[in-house]
């Protein structure tokens, strides 16, 4: 059996909606890959459910490359800063990094670990994240969660871009023409269409922003399969 190699972006907390997309449409094989381009937290109801899904199919030896997000990297901060703040009276406060980041969705990811501070998330989960990856190159394509700095000559040496960056353009001669697969920011499913079906763009985001499904054209979880250029489209059943 040939091997396919998925892309997908931004869960973001949604786990129902990933198990159909991976166990009712990918249905992946022992020899696929299933590429993920980070934000696994954040914003919807179950990011615990999210990856404990991700870490059974790990046990179950599915081949998973699983890229960091700026959500999961705001965690991993808030979670060290929590861990390393010192007590004052015996009283606990929220440190000013969880504060931004449960204004960014953090606050949904404790309550689905049931905590109210960072530092109560179990260490596994963080252990989890911290080896993570910034970005991977393959042969056609340079696989990253935001996108690229093509103001510098190396463009894979600004990790901060790659988990941030929201508009950025393209300078294939800086990444040896290959093409930047990316999430982070939502596009519609029309335009995803459109830039896959053509030739002239040298990036793809796969990000439907899953998490606002009442807006037309969004609130989809996409897989993109390498090989072919097939687009799986998952409507959200978290919501």
């Amino acid at each position: 059996m040939s091997q396919r190699r998925w892309v997908i972006p931004d869960i973001h907390g949604c786990s129902k909606t990933l198990r159909a997309l991976i166990g009712q449409q990918i249905k992946p094989g022992a020899h696929d890959e299933l590429w993920f381009l980070g934000d696994y937290i954040d914003r919807g109801p179950d990011s615990k459910g999210v990856i404990d899904y991700l870490m059974e199919l790990e046990n179950k030896e599915i081949n998973l490359k699983l890229l960091l997000g700026n959500h999961e990297d705001y965690c991993i901060k808030a979670w060290e800063k929590d861990r390393n703040a010192k007590r004052f009276l015996g009283l606990r406060f929220k440190s000013k990094i969880q504060k931004i980041w449960e204004l960014h969705g953090g606050l949904q990811t404790l309550e689905s670990f049931g905590v109210e501070f960072a530092g109560d998330i179990p260490e596994k989960y963080i252990e989890w994240m911290r080896k993570l990856r910034y970005y991977a190159e393959l042969e056609d394509y340079i696989i990253v969660h935001a996108g690229l700095n093509f103001a510098i000559d190396d463009p894979l040496t600004d990790q901060f871009a790659m988990l941030w960056t929201k508009d950025f353009k393209v300078n294939p001669a800086k990444i040896r023409y290959k093409k930047v697969i990316h999430g982070h920011t939502p596009v519609d499913l029309e335009f995803m269409d459109h830039v896959i079906r053509s030739r002239q763009y040298h990036f793809i985001d796969l990000d439907n922003g899953v998490y606002i499904p009442n807006r037309p054209g969004y609130g989809n979880l996409t897989a993109f399969e390498l090989n072919t250029g097939q687009l799986l489209v998952q409507p959200n059943i978290d919501f």
